[in-house]
């Protein structure tokens, strides 16, 4: 007990003489829940639009305001023709084109309904969809008021037999993210991507920079075991990790008033079971790699397989069988889902016993294998 007590006490004085890693365990959390759920959003707006209006009428002036007084809708332009729009979207000043007919005040009077043609730059194919969904949407709802306005035009007759009509109205109820706030979904998943950064990366990189000054070899003399020398290691990390975790509720908290639904005990618990895990991948790899060089390209490779097939930012579901195959053996993946249901679904710590057990799966395989790979070189 004493050798592994002196050897931890060693790895936070080697640890914190490092003025920049206490700086980056405080302000890195802060400064990524702060930054990263604004800057990194699959919600679309701004789209620039151009609207070719053939009518210049009361209703097709409405229109063109309604889009303007959208969030998501940015208008660019009113050209006078079809072909000067599709100029504009050619040169990318603009993402879609809305075009008005000459007859669309006359056929919405006469015939009750009329139509408008649009044009959507499908090059960025999630813009070009949810564009004309948001489109959609504004039209739908522009129609239903001057449904309601043209009512009263028709004889009494005519409009007492459109009220007794069937009518099927939805009622749409959001669940866990009622106000579909985008960053209350990306929160979550960017506490696990720092404690993948920190508390993967850094392990890995602490014992190669031992292995490059040559400072391993006075333990490789010793008769520390591999076992102790591995713990000594990790439990550093596997403290910092937890305050890195404690810091990023709090900010969570403080910052968007993000707190979880469920159990804050489980989200610790969950985290450290993580920790565990993700710090074992680091040490693998330190164990494989003899120069940093060797380290940064190899942490590069798996951090990214873990953060782009973890489910943080597309559905699991979604992605080809090879890619979910990788997804269910990722510790990525399970802390992310169980964040996700701790903080949104408000689920119980029996509710996601199934994801910890997988990572507490992991996090033995991880930590056997780097202690089976460790090997001491005198």
């Amino acid at each position: 007990m004493k050798t592994i007590k002196f050897l931890i006490e060693k790895e936070f004085k080697q640890m914190f003489r490092n003025p920049l890693i206490p700086r980056m365990i405080v302000a890195y959390p802060i400064m990524v829940i702060l930054v990263f759920p604004w800057a990194i959003s699959f919600e679309i707006k701004n789209i620039k639009i151009d609207v070719v209006d053939h009518n210049k009428s009361t209703y097709s002036r409405r229109l063109t305001e309604k889009i303007e007084a959208s969030r998501y809708f940015i208008l660019n332009a009113t050209p006078p023709d079809y072909q000067t729009a599709m100029q504009n979207m050619e040169s990318g000043e603009t993402d879609m084109i809305m075009e008005i007919p000459s007859s669309f005040d006359k056929e919405l009077i006469k015939n009750r309904t009329s139509g408008v043609g649009m044009a959507v730059n499908s090059v960025n194919g999630t813009q070009g969809l949810l564009g004309s969904n948001y489109i959609m949407q504004i039209v739908n709802d522009f129609s239903s008021e001057l449904r309601g306005e043209l009512m009263h035009t028709l004889p009494l007759k005519t409009r007492a037999s459109m009220i007794k009509m069937p009518k099927i109205e939805i009622l749409q109820q959001y669940k866990f993210n009622p106000a579909l706030d985008y960053k209350n979904f990306m929160i979550p998943g960017f506490m696990v991507l720092l404690l993948t950064l920190i508390c993967g990366i850094l392990p890995a990189l602490n014992i190669v920079m031992e292995k490059e000054n040559g400072t391993i070899n006075q333990i490789n003399v010793t008769p520390v075991n591999r076992i102790v020398f591995i713990l000594a290691k990790l439990i550093p990390f596997w403290i910092v990790g937890l305050v890195v975790m404690i810091i990023s509720v709090s900010a969570a908290y403080l910052l968007y008033g993000l707190w979880p639904t469920g159990n804050i005990i489980a989200v610790l618990l969950s985290a450290i079971v993580f920790i565990i895990s993700i710090s074992g991948l680091g040490i693998i790899i330190s164990n494989y790699s003899e120069t940093m060089q060797q380290a940064s390209f190899l942490v590069m490779f798996f951090i990214l397989i873990l953060i782009l097939l973890g489910g943080m930012f597309t559905p699991i579901s979604s992605m080809p069988t090879w890619a979910q195959t990788i997804a269910y053996i990722n510790p990525f993946t399970y802390l992310t889902n169980t964040f996700r249901m701790l903080y949104l679904n408000g689920s119980s710590l029996a509710d996601v016993s199934g994801n910890l057990m997988n990572l507490g799966i992991i996090a033995v395989v991880l930590n056997g294998w780097a202690v089976i790979s460790y090997k001491k070189r005198g």
